[in-house]
């Protein structure tokens, strides 16, 4: 990373490349494939942190079984949980599986995102499922046909990231991020 003076940056920020100097070329944007595949890797990951929540959820709320009436709250327990864990991360410039596939986010400018701006890109990022989930429960369909409609909504929207000029998924260029190319970050 190329350094320069806290005037040029701001006071405790280091300038990214493209933000010290102006003809520098733009971060490259990860591909397609790997955005997915790091998406796939995050979901096996998120896959711990509702095992844990959802146990602690249920063990001290002492629910005996899945259709317990306030499964609701543990679905919004859930929801807080997950944005905790990505607003975190994301602040921060890459959750795990983002290291593994050598992805950072960033604002618009190259800058770390601020947890307001991780915040607006979590609750935007919900387009991913809300559109299909809503169309489920309406129409009281299958486990089956629900699984086809996510996976092709999932699909859908991947794929109109190519209609975006920088290639971008369009949550990102709503929250005002981008996903760039990067190595893992290191602890300084």
């Amino acid at each position: 990373m190329v350094s320069s003076s806290p005037e040029a940056s701001g006071p405790g920020q280091s300038a990214s490349p493209s933000a010290s100097t102006p003809n520098a070329p733009a971060p490259a944007v990860p591909g397609l494939w790997r955005r997915m595949a790091c998406w796939l890797y995050e979901g096996m990951l998120l896959f711990a942190v509702v095992f844990v929540s959802g146990w602690l959820f249920s063990t001290l709320g002492q629910m005996r079984d899945a259709m317990d009436e306030r499964r609701h709250l543990l679905q919004a327990f859930l929801f807080v949980v997950f944005g905790v864990y990505f607003v975190w991360f994301w602040a921060k410039g890459q959750t795990l599986a983002m290291k593994t596939w050598n992805i950072r986010i960033v604002d618009r400018r190259g800058q770390p995102v601020t947890q307001g701006r991780a915040l607006a890109r979590y609750l935007l990022s919900w387009v991913w499922f809300l559109p299909p989930l809503a169309a489920i429960a309406p129409f009281k369909l299958s486990g089956g046909e629900s699984t086809v409609l996510i996976f092709g909504w999932v699909a859908v929207w991947a794929l109109l990231a190519r209609f975006h000029p920088d290639r971008q998924f369009w949550h990102d260029a709503w929250a005002g991020t981008r996903l760039i190319t990067s190595k893992p970050m290191s602890r300084q």
